[in-house]
């Protein structure tokens, strides 16, 4: 185990940039201990990690950098196993998140493998909803966003989004962009829960807003979303 944590500390010196630390510092404010690596590279070290023993990996896995936190939520995502064998590693890791950035990233990568492994990713994802801690709420909801946002699941995503009432601004943002995305992809259930919606009023215009912003919204649609905000 040493030496893959040798073979980890090498691989994120090698690719560190200190103009892309920078860059992503400014992105997420009061974020310490950045290397400033790109997510490609990232994503190819976790592709290595998950073919090899990839447990034992994030039984002895290092948080000294964001990236290598960001790392062992890429490399769980890509292991080829189910959720079952997963969720002992997933809990540990969501305690973990302090960032939108390792949140968003890993959510992309964490893939259901069968109908079956959606049912409990999904279970999984709804529980996390329950939660109080703000950047475990924004994961539960970015997997939404990420895999459920479906024909099957749409009539359970838009109650669930719109009944979060959490204050974190992480979460809101996040609210706000799985309904403008729900909104891109079933337009009709979206304007019905929109119209009847418990949102707050920051995250309910938020969600106006990024539906506006969309090139997938069609003009007269957003001329329509403008009426909705509210003052």
């Amino acid at each position: 185990m040493e030496n893959t944590n040798d073979w980890i500390k090498e691989k994120l010196t090698e690719y560190s940039e200190d103009g892309y630390r920078k860059f992503t510092s400014s992105l997420i404010p009061g974020v310490e201990h950045i290397l400033g690596i790109r997510l490609p590279l990232l994503r190819k070290m976790a592709k290595e990690l998950a073919k090899g023993d990839w447990r034992e990996y994030l039984e002895h896995a290092l948080d000294d950098v964001m990236e290598e936190t960001m790392l062992q939520g890429m490399t769980l995502g890509y292991a080829k196993a189910s959720f079952e064998e997963k969720e002992p590693y997933l809990n540990c890791f969501v305690k973990k998140i302090n960032n939108w950035s390792v949140c968003d990233s890993t959510c992309a990568g964490m893939k259901p493998q069968n109908a079956l492994d959606a049912k409990a990713y999904w279970n999984y994802a709804c529980g996390l909803l329950q939660r109080k801690e703000e950047f475990v709420i924004r994961f539960g909801v970015v997997m939404i966003l990420d895999h459920f946002i479906t024909e099957d699941y749409i009539n359970e995503v838009l109650p669930l989004l719109d009944g979060i009432g959490h204050e974190g601004y992480y979460v809101k943002m996040a609210v706000a962009w799985a309904v403008s995305v729900c909104y891109v992809k079933f337009p009709k259930e979206t304007m019905q829960m929109l119209e009847n919606s418990n949102m707050d009023d920051f995250t309910y215009n938020k969600a106006i807003q990024k539906m506006i912003e969309s090139y997938r919204v069609l003009p007269e649609d957003k001329e329509k979303l403008r009426l909705m905000k509210r003052k």
